[in-house]
């Protein structure tokens, strides 16, 4: 039976809106983050706090987001896509509005959870609405416009978190969110599109023993800042990695996992998801440490900050056009493995020249590592995910989330680690903080540099399909993601 004109015109115009409600919800996302970033020593300040152990709010928000993630994909296959979104949507523009009337860090830290439980959903779902809306064909080049728009928010959330901060007060970085999210709810609520999957019972065990791993792991590394907490550290990274390990075999045994480990059977998106992992600690670490180092070690004040913190985005924004040429010309292994050096030496270079660094150079290395951070990020994300079969988009979708948001957070959790153990060495004294930061810079780069390893497991011809390298014809006659002989064999050389 033949789709009516009223049909036809209608999912047309979920096509072309969706990517845009894509745009505007990472936009909300991004713009929340880098305006937070900025105005961490004012919060810091505002609450009596210690400048260096402010990160607490941000790691709460992304260890949320990664615990929270795997649901995304089960409740919108239950409840729909727009469902999903649209509560999303809400939480985090409640999360935002209780945020901006909070008085202590407790306070605060509280608004985070339910801002982290909303923004566990609004981007993974949008994304999963995309991805079903679009072939695996278009799917890269939906997704990068889609992404691009959303760029805006890196650019304009420092600028504006640092005048908000220096001429009004912090409370008004998150009283922005309130009339985006309010234009994106209703977007969502006339043009978003209602994808279901099959219904399926939910894993609640596998899931339990999951969050909890990566919860214990977390605060194994956050705890370990806190000087009077220091004891309870190896306890919890002990239990946490007992509990991941345990889910491991036990996803093994159950018929229907959270995470099936039959995702890790395709070879890509086991490569990609390990390499996304640590290639985004060091690029995770660097909006966390660059606020910082310029308010607390240079003296700038937060506007100044927010201005130097510019370059990034506009280095991502000016390479996102490109993106796809770039991997059409080269291959994605070798964007890879060069573009995380890259990212590796950017990071290091800052921690070499430190507080002597002349206004120029500074700007270009991060005009340089905002292109490259933009080129890493396209990169991996389109090629974890590339291979998977259909049934298997959702699950692995919602793992990739997780996967991200646990880099943010272990990234955040490291580089403040590496700060608070250098600041608290014999050598230290009040007036040399800016090496403490310098060591911290060299330190997060060398830990980015193990990805260009992993990365190098990837075969030549790996997303060859996606970058427009060849047609779906060239696929069928090699395809080395299909073929369990084939795979089995890639296996052991990865």
């Amino acid at each position: 039976m033949g789709v009516s004109r009223e049909t036809e015109l209608k999912n047309q115009r979920y096509r072309i809106l969706l990517p845009v409600i894509l745009a505007i919800a990472i936009f909300m996302q991004m713009l929340d983050t880098t305006i937070l970033n900025t105005a961490l020593p004012s919060i810091a300040l505002d609450l009596n706090e210690p400048q260096l152990k402010i990160q607490s709010i941000l790691v709460v928000y992304t260890l949320v987001l990664a615990i929270c993630a795997p649901i995304s994909g089960v409740v919108s296959d239950k409840i729909g896509t727009k469902r999903t979104f649209l509560l999303a949507v809400i939480f985090f523009t409640l999360g935002s509005l209780f945020a901006a009337l909070s008085l202590t860090l407790l306070q605060l830290t509280l608004s985070r959870v339910l801002q982290g439980v909303g923004g566990a959903m609004l981007t993974p779902v949008a994304r999963l609405a995309l991805m079903k809306a679009y072939d695996r064909k278009e799917y890269l080049r939906v997704i990068n416009y889609a992404i691009t728009p959303a760029l805006i928010g890196p650019i304009l959330g420092p600028v504006l978190g640092g005048y908000l901060v220096q001429y009004m007060s912090w409370h008004w970085i998150f009283l922005i969110n309130i009339p985006i999210g309010a234009i994106v709810l209703l977007l969502a609520l006339f043009f978003m599109p209602d994808f279901r999957g099959e219904p399926f019972r939910f894993d609640l065990r596998g899931y339990l023993i999951f969050a909890l791993g990566i919860f214990a792991i977390t605060f194994g590394l956050e705890y370990s800042i806190n000087g009077e907490q220091k004891w309870i550290t190896f306890p919890l990274l002990i239990i946490g990695f007992i509990l991941l390990i345990n889910y491991w075999f036990y996803a093994k045994r159950k018929e229907a996992p959270l995470f099936a480990t039959t995702l890790l059977d395709v070879r890509t998106y086991r490569i990609g998801l390990l390499g996304n992992l640590i290639a985004r600690l060091g690029i995770s670490a660097m909006p966390f440490l660059l606020p910082l180092f310029f308010q607390v070690a240079l003296g700038y004040t937060p506007s100044d900050a927010g201005w130097l913190l510019v370059p990034i985005a506009v280095g991502g924004l000016f390479v996102k056009p490109i993106v796809t040429r770039i991997l059409k010309l080269t291959g994605y292994r070798r964007v890879l493995i060069w573009n995380t050096l890259f990212i590796s030496l950017l990071i290091i270079m800052i921690g070499l020249v430190g507080r002597f660094i002349p206004m120029p150079l500074l700007v270009g290395i991060l005009f340089v590592l905002g292109v490259c951070n933009s080129t890493q990020f396209t990169a991996m994300n389109t090629l974890t995910i590339g291979d998977l079969r259909k049934e298997q988009v959702s699950s692995g979708n919602s793992l990739m989330v997780v996967n991200q948001q646990l880099a943010l957070t272990l990234g955040v959790a490291f580089a403040a680690l590496f700060l608070n153990f250098y600041v608290g060495q014999a050598w230290f004294i009040s007036d040399n903080m800016a090496k403490a930061f310098q060591l911290t810079f060299i330190s997060m780069g060398l830990l980015t540099l193990f990805a260009t390893y992993i990365f190098a497991r990837l075969q030549h011809d790996d997303g060859d399909l996606m970058a427009g390298r060849i047609d779906e014809e060239q696929e069928r006659l090699n395809p080395h993601q299909e073929d369990p002989q084939h795979e089995k064999v890639h296996q052991r050389k990865a």
